[in-house]
């Protein structure tokens, strides 16, 4: 079997919703998938099957205890072949307005050390 491929469409009422394809061929055999939070397993994940298109419509519930402030990822797996399919993250709470932005104040920082190495590389090749 092919690795499926995992798109998010929408986070509503608190359901995150995505469809998943096989990109080389169409199965019949409803896939084995697994959302987990905080390394548990999320009850409640559910599969539909669209007859039109033979995707899949995956429905992961957001647990009532990840509703809370700070950053909360969810992770959700193949079983059967253990690879990653798609996460996604919810953030709440004032504090984390400050956390968000120093992290990505951080990430331009090391962004920018990476590319002066990089042409420092190229420029060595050169």
């Amino acid at each position: 079997m092919t690795t499926p491929i995992l798109t998010a469409t929408k986070m509503l009422e608190g359901i995150w919703e995505g469809i998943l394809t096989f990109p080389d061929q169409a199965t019949d055999d409803q896939p084995e998938i697994e959302a987990t939070y905080l390394g548990k397993t999320i009850q409640g994940v559910s599969l539909s099957r669209d007859n039109e298109t033979g995707n899949w419509l995956v429905q992961v519930p957001v647990p009532v205890e990840a509703i809370r402030d700070g950053v909360h990822s969810f992770l959700i797996i193949d079983k059967a072949s253990g690879e990653k399919l798609n996460s996604f993250t919810i953030i709440a709470g004032e504090a984390i307005e400050d956390d968000i932005r120093s992290e990505i104040e951080l990430l331009r920082a090391e962004l920018d050390m990476l590319k002066k190495a990089f042409r420092r590389h190229c420029a060595a090749i050169s």
